[in-house]
């Protein structure tokens, strides 16, 4: 039961999130290309690990985790007055690789590819 919940309040703050970052920051270290590709809370609901992931350079996804810690208790304060929940979960942001390692292997397999 208490699983379903968290499952569902990660999914709820990863669209709210989402919003925010487009529409709501202006902060030049956040690039437009940022997008959330997964939120994680806690059993608690009192902690939210929300990934981002970031197009361009080490140095820009660097710049845009910054600028977005800076932003937290804008965020957290957006996100607890579009959500009805006892806590607002407290927002760690955290680079998703996961997208690059993905891009990392499709350019590994199609050079075996072109090499047979």
């Amino acid at each position: 039961m208490a699983f379903n919940r968290t499952v569902r309040l990660s999914e709820e703050i990863r669209k709210i999130l989402s919003e925010i970052i487009q529409n709501n920051l202006k902060d030049p270290r956040i690039p437009i290309l940022t997008t959330v590709t997964r939120v994680d809370v806690t059993r608690d609901l009192r902690y939210a690990k929300a990934y981002i992931s970031v197009f361009g350079e080490k140095e820009d996804k660097v710049k845009c985790i910054e600028g977005l810690r800076s932003a937290s208790g804008y965020i957290r304060r957006e996100v607890g007055s579009r959500i009805k929940v006892r806590y607002t979960p407290e927002i760690l942001f955290e680079i998703d690789e996961s997208l690059e390692h993905g891009l990392h292997i499709n350019k590994i397999l199609s050079d075996i590819n072109k090499g047979e």
